[in-house]
């Protein structure tokens, strides 16, 4: 399918419709434009994008996930499935059982838990529907997200509260779900594009106005091959732009590790292989989000804007074989939550003003153009058998 090249005129549109920030913000943000400026200088005058993301995102105290402006929800930058409606939980509760009546039991584990909506409404269908695991883990990097996560679950399910258990690091070894909702966007890129027919990598170097693009002299070589291969089936155009997501496929690698048995839920959104490098998508797929705009420019607003990049699942897929875990389910957002009970727990039964709530709670996490399609959910395992709820309606692991 044809995608169509960015309009420069209206991006640069969108960067003008941006609200500024005040003055406190700008504060915070002028302090890690001096950090990363200090890492450029460090490196010689430039770092690659993958570690000017590192920064942007997470350096301690200043990154956009490390410090505590709101992300989350109608006040913040972006709203996520779970913040849309419990109704996404509640499927993926369902989803989550399943599995852990096949396993006879074990935990859950979050990683990234946002505002703690996911952890809350999970929590409460299980407690409808089945026991309850005797701890529900967050892996939360954020001091500020994790209070954040508290204070919602003692809001919303303070009889449950004291089943949330915050880490710091993986366990050494778990049994149960692991749920990883819009994770792998977040993680640090590799930004490549074709220059004379061969790649080259990107880096971010600092000029009188602001950070900007620069050539690397050097490239990574992993994300080097990567293209290259991609290349060998499909020639890209010269100028073509692209990402490579080297740290998803080394989070997958990790959660081999120490994954024993059960299953882990990728949600994100992002498109197979064929589809992600394909020809016409020339410009990657990088995008950011602040105050409920998106527009694709990653190197201003340090530290008060999210900057995300689509997910390769068939990079993920693999990573995941090559780890010995197994590829369980693949699907659209849409077909997961059909499949995993959505219109059953969506009937209000005579309640018009909840039936109607519930309608445009679903127009967003179903329709193609909201949710449903660009969104996807990988299921990942390790001793324990199919088939699944969640990917009943269609599985998709044919487009990997």
């Amino acid at each position: 399918m044809p995608f169509d090249s960015p309009d420069l005129r209206a991006v640069a549109a969108s960067l003008r419709e941006l609200p500024p920030p005040d003055a406190a913000a700008s504060a915070h943000s002028a302090e890690l434009v001096a950090l990363i400026r200090a890492a450029v200088d460090e490196a010689g005058g430039v770092i690659g994008f993958d570690r000017f993301m590192q920064l942007a995102l997470y350096a301690p105290g200043l990154g956009y996930y490390s410090a505590g402006s709101r992300k989350f929800g109608e006040s913040g930058d972006f709203v996520t499935a779970p913040e849309l409606s419990p109704l996404f939980s509640r499927c993926v509760a369902r989803q989550c059982e399943q599995v852990l009546r096949r396993l006879d039991g074990g935990e859950m584990l979050e990683f990234g838990a946002g505002s703690g909506a996911m952890a809350a409404d999970i929590l409460l269908e299980r407690d409808r529907r089945a026991p309850l695991p005797q701890r529900y883990l967050i892996l939360e990097v954020s001091a500020d997200l994790r209070q954040r996560q508290q204070q919602t679950l003692q809001q919303r399910a303070p009889q449950l509260a004291a089943r949330a258990v915050w880490l710091e690091r993986p366990p050494v070894e778990f049994s149960g779900v692991v749920l990883a909702n819009e994770v792998l966007d977040a993680m640090p890129v590799h930004r490549l594009r074709v220059h004379d027919g061969a790649l080259r990598e990107l880096g971010v170097c600092w000029r009188e106005e602001g950070f900007a693009w620069r050539v690397l002299d050097t490239a990574t070589p992993a994300a080097v091959e990567r293209l290259q291969q991609i290349m060998a089936q499909s020639p890209l155009p010269e100028g073509y732009e692209t990402e490579v997501n080297l740290a998803a496929e080394g989070w997958v690698r990790g959660l081999a590790g120490w994954l024993r048995r059960g299953m882990a839920l990728l949600f994100d959104y992002g498109f197979p292989q064929r589809e992600f490098y394909h020809p016409q998508r020339g410009g990657g797929t990088l995008m950011c989000h602040y105050r409920h705009r998106a527009h694709p420019d990653p190197l201003i607003l340090a530290g008060l804007q999210d900057i995300t990049a689509h997910v390769d699942f068939t990079a993920v897929a693999e990573a995941a074989l090559a780890a010995g875990l197994g590829v369980a389910g693949f699907a659209n957002q849409a077909n997961f939550l059909l499949g995993s009970g959505l219109l059953e727990l969506a009937d209000a039964g005579g309640d018009t003003r909840a039936q109607l709530e519930a309608a445009a709670q679903m127009k967003r996490l179903l329709l193609p153009g909201e949710m449903g399609e660009l969104f996807k959910v990988l299921a990942l395992t390790r001793g324990v058998a199919g088939p699944w709820n969640g990917f009943a309606v269609r599985d998709d692991r044919g487009r990997l």
